[in-house]
């Protein structure tokens, strides 16, 4: 439907008068007259009868109008929640379940009158594009490529270390132990189905796993996290790896245990990424809300202020 003549119904019906509604529209009134003509014709009825006092609606445009004023709410409504500076601030969170959808939580606490539109795309790369594009204002990835490597007009800092931990069963090996070393989950089967190659969560795991010489299982269809987590409950030797900020939610027949990992301790970088000509004003509160808060995560007992690892391309 022609919203510019459903616009010229309302203000007809609201002014009495094409002369007006031609004035309040910045039109002509022929323009005026042309529109509802053709709005008429295409519904198969009149809405106004022509008087020489001017227009009156018709039992069929009474019946429309009220009709014509929601198509221009509902149109202003669709505008606005894409229109910069109007709509919500629209930011990507790689899950749900996971630390940046708490960071995201926090601003929201600290800006509770700030719209948000929390959305989840693939990967980094889906994430760069829209941010590139404008889709999206900003993403929480962990930022793979150098900064200088990034898209042109795309930036990242980085604001939340998120320490790695062990998750097993009651009768795995490991289950009672206070922590564990990177380095002590050789031999261990760390069964992590939901990792895809290319990702940047697939290379932040592929260099763990290197840099400390145990094997990640990626193996066997992705059924979600609850298959997994029941998996692992009956296994004496599966056990897997989750962000310690990771909410899970789990049968307390399954006495899963979470074990820190120590010795170093190894961090997951969670970055932000925005793009510098992005004008939407709730961006600008979120890089200072999550500035102020960045701290990297401190020594464990035990262990040297240095002791903390990332991947070498986290910057």
């Amino acid at each position: 439907m022609d919203l510019h003549a459903v616009r010229t119904v309302v203000a007809v019906a609201d002014s009495g008068q094409f002369r007006e509604a031609a004035a309040l529209l910045s039109i002509t009134q022929q323009a005026v007259s042309k529109r509802i003509a053709a709005l008429e014709k295409d519904l198969g009825v009149r809405l106004f009868d022509r008087t020489a006092r001017g227009a009156r609606l018709t039992i069929d445009g009474q019946a429309f109008l009220p009709h014509a004023r929601e198509l221009l709410r509902a149109e202003e409504r669709a505008a606005a929640s894409v229109r910069p500076g109007s709509r919500a601030l629209r930011v990507d969170v790689i899950g749900r379940r996971l630390a940046p959808a708490d960071l995201v939580r926090d601003f929201h606490r600290a800006y509770p009158d700030t719209a948000l539109d929390v959305v989840t795309l693939f990967d980094a790369d889906a994430a760069l594009a829209a941010v590139r594009s404008g889709t999206i204002d900003a993403s929480f990835r962990a930022v793979t490529a150098p900064a200088r490597q990034l898209p042109d007009g795309i930036e990242a800092v980085r604001v939340h270390d998120e320490p790695v931990q062990l998750v097993t069963g009651p009768a795995h090996p490991l289950a009672d132990a206070r922590a564990v070393t990177p380095g002590g989950l050789a031999g261990h089967r760390i069964w992590m189905p939901g990792i895809v190659t290319g990702t940047e969560w697939a290379a932040y795991y592929d260099d763990l796993a290197a840099a400390f010489g145990f094997t990640i299982e990626v193996t066997g269809p992705d059924f979600g996290t609850e298959p997994l987590l029941d998996t692992i409950a009956d296994s004496p030797r599966i056990a897997t790896l989750v962000g310690a900020w990771t909410r899970f939610a789990w049968p307390a027949e399954h006495d899963l245990r979470r074990v820190p990992l120590h010795h170093p301790t190894p961090v997951y970088p969670h970055s932000l990424i925005w793009h510098r000509d992005n004008p939407h004003p709730a961006l600008a509160a979120l890089r200072d809300h999550l500035r102020g808060r960045y701290t990297a995560p401190a020594a464990q007992p035990g262990e040297r202020g240095d002791e903390v690892w990332a991947p070498e391309w986290a910057e």
